[in-house]
C-alpha cells in the first residue's frame, strides 16, 4: 500500500469499486482528451474489463482519500498476439477535481512495482492527445517513462484532431 499522496490509499480493486471508477471515467470520457471514448462505458461494462484485466493476472488498484475513490490505474494487455504477452500498457485515471496532488504518482508506483514482480518486461503508456496532455506526459516522465512515437491526428474527439503519444517504460527483469 502507498500512502505517498497526503492521506491517500492505494490498494487493489475490489468489486464495490466498480460503480465509483465507472463514475470516475465517465467524466474524462465526455469532457476529457485522454480517452478516446467518445461513449461512457456503464457499469456492467466495466465489470467486465475489470474482470478481463484480472483474469489475465494484471493489477488493477485504485487510490482513495478518506474512503472515497478518487483514482485508478491498470495494466492491460498491449496486443492479443502471443509475442507481445511481456508487454503490458498502463492506464490512470484521477478525479478531475483532484489533479496534481499525487494521486497518480501514488498510482503508477504500486502498478509498476506489481508488474515487476510478475514476466513482463515493458510498460507501454499510449496517451491521448499526445504532448497536450502535460500531466500524463509528466507523471509517465517521472516515473522513467520515455517517448517513443507520436501518431497524429488519429483520433477525433470534442470537435477537434488528436494526437496519441507512446511512452515505454522498461520493467526489472529476474
Amino acid at each position: 500500500m502507498d500512502t505517498s499522496a497526503i492521506n491517500t490509499l492505494v490498494r487493489p480493486l475490489v468489486a464495490a469499486d466498480i460503480p465509483a471508477i465507472t463514475a470516475l471515467y465517465d467524466w474524462h470520457v465526455r469532457h476529457g482528451c485522454a480517452s478516446f471514448e467518445e461513449i461512457p462505458p456503464g457499469v456492467d461494462e466495466m465489470q467486465a474489463r475489470v474482470a478481463k484485466v484480472l483474469g489475465l493476472g494484471l493489477p488493477w488498484l485504485v487510490a482513495e482519500i478518506d474512503n472515497r475513490v478518487v483514482g485508478y490505474c491498470y495494466a492491460a494487455e498491449y496486443r492479443p498476439r502471443p509475442a507481445y504477452r511481456f508487454t503490458v500498457e498502463s492506464s490512470v485515471y484521477v478525479a478531475a477535481d483532484l489533479g496534481g496532488r499525487g494521486i497518480g504518482l501514488a498510482l503508477m508506483r504500486q502498478l509498476i512495482a506489481h508488474c515487476e514482480r510478475g514476466p513482463w518486461r515493458q510498460m507501454l503508456a499510449v496517451i491521448g492527445n499526445g504532448e497536450q496532455n502535460a500531466a500524463s506526459v509528466g507523471l509517465h516522465r517521472r516515473m522513467g517513462f520515455v517517448t517513443v512515437g507520436t501518431l497524429k491526428d488519429v483520433g477525433f474527439k470534442l470537435g477537434d484532431w488528436r494526437d496519441t503519444l507512446i511512452m515505454q517504460r522498461a520493467l526489472a527483469t529476474a
